[in-house]
């Protein structure tokens, strides 16, 4: 498979008539088995893995990803939870023509998120992507675009959407149980370690570091960037804001009822080392909106003292009362005295993987639900247009940083920056030669 077969799948929206949907996908009958494939197994793909084979009648078919060891994990995990070996497979676009699969999940490096997507819809799969759903605001726009045009369920990671307690709490404070919900503030705290200068070294030999990057300009393969420290690179990563604050940012828009921002500033910078990382590592974003709303999150990449006792949450503060979340699906609710009126049961918030992450268990609900879609169209808990507010608030607030000043945002038309050039230029970005994604 070449770059020809990218653009055969990313452009095929612009085939128009000679199109007719669904291409190569199939419709679920209720209780029919679903097949899924998952795009890459080195991190947070085990996690998908191990929500989906504690779903009934769904089966895990093939494990995508463009590194040996990573390919392996994925392998063993679905073969040890299900006793059931999945095919193992380098470049996800081989199975995009197999009308088996119903589904694909994708964990992939943030760069690939869009593009995997939009491919998987045209190509007549259901989506389930983690969050942040685009590298930059247009990607964002152009999978809400692809969902429409293929029909497809594409529900974004945002996990807090689907935990019982969160949903039925918000749905307390959208009725008034604290008043008029008009500020809020997050947080996400880490004990990151300076990641070091890299150095230009042989491309490991289980490693396609051309499929890597995928849709991203080429770089030459430094040892300090794969597995985990892309995320600090702009080329391939989106930062700490859309890597963890999606999840609180999303939460707090959720609570306050807001869509698209209308003012955007940032603060902060690689404040605590001297390398390559080159996104912030401390930042603080504040939001305003429309009805005299506004948000604010704080992200310390390397400085993990709690903030209200845990590394994670936010509050929503209204004027009959305070809703305090500490990072999973939990809440307590406080009147205006301070009294603790109100809490949820105890939740879980232990993951294998990621300390600050939810548990198998609270991830489970949100596959339940995507599953439920693709089978019986049940609405999703994060349809992609919701999650690409959330993720687009994270953006702006990058851009705001790249930028160094405050931007304006056009609340009424998609939260489009206005008056700033340069601003407006962050809104896309460039890819490699002949990866672009289309739709």
């Amino acid at each position: 498979m070449q770059r020809r077969s990218f653009i055969k799948y990313a452009s095929l929206a612009a085939a128009g008539s000679a199109l007719t949907f669904p291409l190569f996908g199939r419709s679920v009958a209720p209780g029919e088995k679903v097949v899924v494939a998952v795009m890459g197994t080195n991190g947070r793909g085990l996690e998908h893995i191990r929500a989906l084979t504690k779903i009934a009648n769904l089966e895990i078919a093939y494990i995508c990803d463009v590194e040996d060891n990573a390919l392996a994990k994925g392998v063993d995990l679905v073969t040890k939870l299900t006793g059931k070996k999945p095919a193992a497979v380098k470049d996800f676009r081989k199975i995009l023509d197999n009308k088996d699969i119903d589904a694909i999940t994708i964990a992939t490096p943030d760069h690939w998120h869009t593009p995997a997507a939009i491919m998987a819809c045209a190509a007549g799969k259901h989506v389930y992507v983690e969050k942040p759903c685009g590298h930059n605001p247009g990607e964002g726009e152009m999978l809400i675009r692809a969902a429409r045009k293929y029909n497809r369920h594409v529900q974004m990671g945002n996990q807090r959407r689907s935990m019982p307690n969160l949903m039925g709490i918000m749905k307390e404070v959208h009725d008034g149980l604290i008043g008029n919900a008009y500020f809020a503030r997050g947080w996400y705290a880490n004990n990151r370690k300076p990641i070091g200068t890299g150095k230009v070294i042989p491309v490991p030999a289980n490693l396609d570091w051309d499929l890597w990057q995928g849709p991203a300009p080429r770089e030459n393969y430094r040892d300090n960037l794969v597995h985990y420290n892309w995320h600090w690179f702009w080329n391939w990563g989106t930062g700490e804001a859309c890597n963890n604050g999606t999840h609180e940012i999303d939460c707090m828009r959720w609570a306050l009822g807001v869509d698209f921002a209308s003012k955007v500033a940032s603060g902060g910078g690689r404040f605590t080392a001297h390398d390559d990382w080159q996104t912030p590592d401390t930042q603080v974003v504040t939001y305003e909106f429309d009805g005299n709303k506004s948000i604010s999150w704080e992200g310390r990449s390397c400085n993990n003292y709690p903030g209200e006792g845990s590394g994670r949450g936010f509050i929503i503060y209204g004027d009959k009362g305070t809703f305090v979340n500490n990072g999973g699906d939990d809440f307590k609710i406080f009147d205006l005295g301070n009294k603790l009126i109100k809490e949820s049961p105890k939740g879980e918030q232990a993951n294998t993987i990621n300390p600050l992450g939810p548990g198998e268990t609270l991830d489970s609900y949100h596959f339940h639900n995507f599953v439920d879609a693709v089978r019986n169209n049940t609405p999703l808990n994060s349809e992609i247009a919701e999650g690409h507010k959330s993720v687009l608030l994270c953006h702006l607030g990058n851009i705001s940083q790249r930028v160094g000043r405050t931007i304006y945002c056009d609340s009424k038309n998609g939260g489009k920056i206005m008056h700033d050039k340069d601003a407006e230029k962050l809104w896309e970005r460039e890819y490699e030669k002949g990866w672009e994604p289309k739709v």
